[in-house]
């Protein structure tokens, strides 16, 4: 779901990075959720701030152009998926919203997205 080209994907969205073809196809590894995206203040660079849906649910933030580049087809040249985050898929945005729900369920946290 492509928002702008300053938010190709809207907050809450699930996305895939490409690692995600060699992973269990049953967990979340690899799966991210949008949080949206940010301003660095000393350089105003547009970053994308996305969290993990899997291990320790960090938060990254990832300069915009870098998160929506090609895959680097020498360094991984098993990569099966053409960009470095791609829209998950609709089995894989279910898994990712069950994750959520066990995580918040047990208390954990995931941040909101913002609201517009």
């Amino acid at each position: 779901m492509k928002h702008s080209e300053q938010e190709p994907f809207a907050p809450g969205e699930i996305v895939r990075h490409f690692k995600r073809d060699g992973a269990d196809p049953a967990g979340t590894d690899y799966l991210y959720r949008i949080i949206g995206t940010a301003v660095h203040t000393e350089t105003g660079e547009t970053l994308m701030v996305y969290q993990a849906l899997y291990g320790d649910w960090k938060l990254y933030a990832r300069p915009l152009a870098m998160f929506l580049s090609e895959t680097d087809q020498k360094k991984y040249p098993q990569a099966i998926q053409p960009t470095r985050f791609a829209p998950a898929s609709a089995a894989e945005t279910r898994l990712a919203r069950q994750a959520e729900e066990s995580r918040q369920a047990a208390g954990g946290s995931t941040p909101e997205p913002p609201h517009r």
